[in-house]
């Protein structure tokens, strides 16, 4: 099944990365960071099949050296909360070849990201599936954020606009400094541009199934967007997926095959569902006609003629039985026209979508809890270590040092106690609320079940009307054949 996945992120001091040992990870290489004085070792890191660095034209070649190149990006950004390089993450398509996903790879990266100004740092990746589950390939791509001058010297990422007043002077704050505006000096920022090279990947994906003659698309547009009434997916990461992968299950996993599982087993209901709206409309029309026959005879005159063209008793008592079901459905839910079938449909869809409605929302919170309760407890620390200085400006620097985490953290306590109706937080409560939500959902989704069984039922008597309908006209064409022939 062909797949989807492109996401980017910023890489940046303010929450603890490093550049060299970001492209250290990707790259499977052991790096120096000069400024961090550190060394950053990944030689042992598995999956790796190959990393490369793609050069603008007037980017100096000292940088096709990965430490250089990421070395020289950490020196040129001084604040201690810098952002150094904008990192993607990438599926490649099982329904391609490991040198057709490369090949497609780069000349994406070449196209979107090197012409534009960026240095592209692209690495390909493959873990082996020690039990044997779907292979994942991907590869990351580390760009540079800051534009290269024409002489290869690094740009500015902004420049300052100042505010004027009507005589063209610039305008002072109460402090006395000038002020003004922080203008970008590329796009690479924009929400516009993401959601370009998010479908410009989709697109070269797309083209490469449609040369292969492959029945498979991949689209970048989310569900909502693309008007599928999907649940959508938790994101896993690599430590699930590499514990999964281990035959370890764990909560997101969980979740995720539950949401999968109904997601099939909704496209399924809704489909079929549609389908019989359709057919409903059809077969109103047809029985509209004077002395049309009720729902009992139609399914009557089709199984007698099942029978008439059976070839054994083993054929007919399967028929018969076929034909009881079917009546002691329609009798059980007094359904006796077609308009009787349409509300029952209708009903059968409401409760459907009511069901399918409920999930979603449990579905949305066991993630919000499992996302929020998450950051709460692994970011608490931080903070009772910023609760325990005394000195202002040793809590100020921490403040500084820690901002990321605390921001995650505070987030995190807010929605919590917003949903604990303000209670404080105990992680009993939150284990509570969470087993709770897990024992609802998964009483929910059998629920599907039945709803489906009966969508197969109406499933059967819409073949028989079709049946007996086709078959009632039949006589009608070769005595209309027989008149045409006689004139």
């Amino acid at each position: 099944m062909a797949l989807y996945h492109f996401s980017i992120a910023q890489i940046k001091r303010s929450a603890g990365q490093s550049a060299i040992a970001s492209a250290a990870y990707r790259a499977g290489e052991r790096l120096y960071s000069s400024y961090y004085g550190e060394v950053s070792d990944y030689t042992k890191k598995g999956g790796v099949i190959a990393s490369e660095i793609m050069l603008p034209p007037h980017a100096p070649e000292i940088y096709l050296d990965r430490a250089t190149l990421w070395n020289a990006v950490e020196n040129c950004e001084k604040h201690p909360k810098a952002q150094l390089a904008y990192s993607f993450d990438i599926a490649m398509q099982n329904e391609l070849t490991l040198e057709e996903n490369m090949e497609l790879a780069r000349k994406f990266v070449q196209e979107q990201f090197v012409t534009k100004g960026m240095i592209a740092d692209l690495a390909f990746h493959s873990p082996e599936k020690e039990d044997g589950g779907i292979p994942n390939p991907h590869f990351h791509v580390m760009t540079t954020m800051r534009p290269l001058n024409p002489d290869g010297t690094w740009g500015q990422k902004q420049r300052r606009e100042y505010l004027l007043d009507e005589d063209g002077n610039r305008i002072r704050d109460k402090n006395g400094d000038y002020m003004f505006n922080a203008v970008h000096t590329t796009d690479w920022h924009e929400p516009e541009t993401l959601e370009h090279w998010r479908e410009q990947w989709a697109a070269a994906v797309n083209t490469k199934f449609e040369e292969k003659g492959l029945d498979v698309r991949i689209d970048h547009r989310s569900y909502v967007r693309q008007w599928l009434d999907l649940i959508p997916t938790v994101h896993e990461g690599a430590n699930v997926r590499q514990m999964e992968a281990k035959g370890i299950r764990t909560e997101k996993g969980e979740l995720n095959r539950w949401i999968k599982a109904t997601n099939r087993l909704m496209q399924d209901v809704r489909k079929k569902i549609k389908a019989l709206f359709v057919w409903m409309a059809e077969v109103k029309e047809e029985l509209s006609k004077p002395q049309t026959p009720s729902l009992a005879d139609l399914l009557i005159a089709y199984y007698n003629q099942r029978n008439a063209g059976a070839w054994s008793n083993k054929a007919r008592t399967g028929n018969l039985k076929q034909f009881a079901e079917a009546v002691n459905y329609l009798t059980e839910n007094k359904l006796l026209t077609l308009e009787d079938l349409q509300e029952r449909l209708s009903s059968v869809n409401e409760e459907f979508e009511a069901l399918s409605d409920s999930m979603k929302k449990k579905s949305a919170r066991i993630k919000e809890l499992i996302r929020e309760g998450e950051n709460y407890q692994r970011l608490k620390p931080v903070h009772t270590e910023l609760n325990n200085i005394k000195f202002k400006k040793q809590r100020e620097k921490f403040e500084t040092s820690h901002d990321a985490e605390l921001r995650l953290f505070y987030a995190a306590r807010r929605i919590l106690k917003e949903k604990l109706d303000g209670k404080p937080i105990a992680l009993k409560a939150w284990k509570q609320e969470y087993a709770q939500l897990k024992t609802e959902y998964a009483e929910l989704s059998p629920q599907h079940k039945p709803l489906r069984e009966e969508v197969i039922r109406l499933r059967q008597v819409q073949n028989a009307v079709d049946t007996a309908l086709r078959r009632r006209e039949q006589p009608q064409a070769v005595q209309r054949k027989k008149h045409e022939m006689e004139l």
